[in-house]
């Protein structure tokens, strides 16, 4: 069905918005998808903080002008599905390798971040980076490290200079 212009750019405004505070965008062809592999990607996409769309690449093209996705202007050939990552940067790409194991017709033609258009098989690049919850594990083991570290190093040293948990013990046996 052919949209107006009003709603070509509700279109174009709805991308844009997303496209502004989006971390990252992958680009897919989707031609022979199912419509059942469509929705389970759609439903899929919404619990991930994924913004999926099927757009005209000349409304997606007046949508990321402006952005810091206008590097992939040129590269918008084709009948492509949109993912915008809105929650993680790793999101999209996830999403969209997650479902190209399952489906040969889904291929990843555009990957950009922070402003730059990347080959295709970035994907699995941006797929691999961490969850959010992963990256705060991360940072945690990397903040409390130190700190075992020095109760190693403690530990040791009064190993070393009078056999150490037993030497506490046996003092205040000895004084009694």
């Amino acid at each position: 069905m052919a949209l107006n212009l009003t709603q070509k750019q509700d279109v174009v405004a709805e991308v844009a918005k997303v496209a502004a505070s989006a971390h990252s965008l992958v680009a897919a062809e989707y031609a022979g998808t199912t419509v059942e592999q469509m929705t389970a990607m759609r439903k899929k996409a919404r619990e991930t903080g994924v913004y999926l769309r099927v757009v005209k690449n000349t409304l997606a093209s007046r949508a990321v002008a402006g952005t810091e996705y206008e590097c992939v202007q040129d590269a918008l050939v084709g009948p492509l599905l949109y993912a915008f990552s809105t929650e993680e940067p790793g999101a999209a790409g996830r999403l969209i390798k997650e479902f190209a194991k399952g489906n040969d017709k889904l291929v990843a033609k555009v990957v950009s971040v922070e402003g730059k258009l990347l080959p295709a098989a970035h994907v699995d690049v941006l797929a691999s980076l961490p969850t959010r919850e992963q990256a705060l594990a991360m940072l945690a083991r990397v903040l409390a490290e130190p700190a075992s570290m020095f109760a190693r190093v403690v530990k040791a040293v009064a190993d070393k200079q009078g056999g150490g948990d037993a030497a506490p013990a046996e003092a205040a046996e000895a004084t009694a």
